[in-house]
């Protein structure tokens, strides 16, 4: 009786039950030793890896005294970060408000002087000054011109230099 039968265990191979089951060839035999040497890497690979496993659930009291005292630290930077940004950004609304009140000023300050110098008639001035206070404009040897090259504006109790 010859029956075939199949066995898995990470390697095929088929196997002859009775009398008439043949060695294995040498070639045959290479092809499974480099398996069988896996299999068994396997074996001690998971054995090493469920060690280290064992060894990383193991904490030691100094090992949590200090992950917590860093993640304190870590908390505390977070929250430090989220108030400077607050900070910053309640800032910078503040300069844009005061930003829009000076151009609201400004606006408000240039129709004022618009309206000024409408409401002031020059016509009006000149007749009330030539007619009623007897002014007249001054001649050319009345007006002295001179330079003055230390400052842009004229003091009126200064000297005026002779020429």
């Amino acid at each position: 009786m010859a029956a075939k039968s199949r066995r898995r265990t990470g390697v095929q191979a088929e196997y002859v039950t009775g009398t008439a089951a043949r060695k294995l060839t040498k070639a045959a035999e290479r092809k499974l030793e480099p398996e069988r040497r896996q299999v068994s890497r396997n074996r001690s690979h998971t054995v090493t890896v469920r060690r280290n496993q064992e060894k990383a659930l193991q904490m030691n009291l100094p090992y949590v005294l200090i992950l917590t005292a860093a993640a304190i630290c870590a908390l505390y930077l977070c929250i430090s970060y989220l108030k400077l940004q607050s900070s910053i950004t309640a800032r910078l609304n503040h300069i844009e408000s005061l930003e829009k009140e000076i151009e609201i000023l400004k606006d408000e300050n240039d129709s004022l002087e618009t309206r000024i110098n409408t409401s002031v008639d020059l016509d009006y001035v000149y007749k009330v000054a030539t007619e009623e206070l007897g002014m007249v404009y001054a001649s050319k040897n009345q007006v002295r011109l001179y330079d003055k090259t230390e400052s842009e504006y004229v003091r009126q109790y200064e000297d005026i230099p002779e020429r």
